[in-house]
């Protein structure tokens, strides 16, 4: 769901925070529309407004787990995590942890790609929210929620800055709640064969 449709709806906040975030066309590929986050990242009120919605959104859900996806769910996670009183679980590439770790592979457009997380980062019956910068056909944040109910925790929703306007028919993940809070940034004359970048 997206936040303007579950409450925010008219929230000056949402399309600052769209208005923050920048289009590169034609990268990393040619035909790539890329959603760059790290100018609404030097938007300190953006930036701002960003993590207090998803503060606003968790802080009486009785989340102790904040899970982010390797890298950019990096960015806004720790923040609503020690906001909201939860601890911050890192979803790593493979190799990049140090301890025993349990992994869940997931597909993308053009082969497989991995999910890990040290084995004891969350504990049998920890509520979780699983953060990231983006979704699109929600292959990696399907890996996420599999990683953390493997390991007992209930995963009670997903959330991203961005989501494609497909997701609009597609509210929940895996039987999930997915919430959303700005549609991507087009160039005001983007041509018809750019697509959006999913990463």
């Amino acid at each position: 769901m997206f936040a303007a449709e579950n409450g925010l709806k008219g929230d000056p906040r949402l399309q600052a925070i769209s208005e923050a975030i920048s289009v590169i066309p034609h990268f990393p590929k040619p035909g790539i529309m890329f959603q760059d986050i790290t100018t609404l990242l030097l938007n300190h009120k953006a930036f701002k407004d960003t993590v207090d919605i998803f503060v606003e959104r968790y802080r009486d859900m009785g989340i102790s787990v904040v899970a982010g996806i390797e890298a950019r769910g990096f960015m806004f996670g720790p923040s609503v995590a020690l906001a909201i009183g939860a601890k911050f679980v890192p979803l790593r590439k493979p190799g990049k942890l140090p301890a025993k770790v349990v992994s869940q592979a997931y597909e993308l457009e053009y082969g497989t790609d991995c999910l890990e997380m040290h084995i004891d980062a969350i504990q049998h019956g920890e509520r979780a929210v699983v953060i990231d910068d983006l979704v699109a056909t929600g292959g990696t944040l399907s890996a996420a929620m599999k990683l953390l109910e493997c390991r007992g925790g209930e995963v009670v929703e997903c959330a991203c800055v961005i989501g494609l306007p497909d997701v609009k028919r597609q509210p929940r993940l895996n039987g999930k709640p997915l919430y959303i809070l700005v549609e991507p940034r087009e160039m005001e004359h983007s041509c018809s064969d750019l697509r959006v970048c999913l990463g």
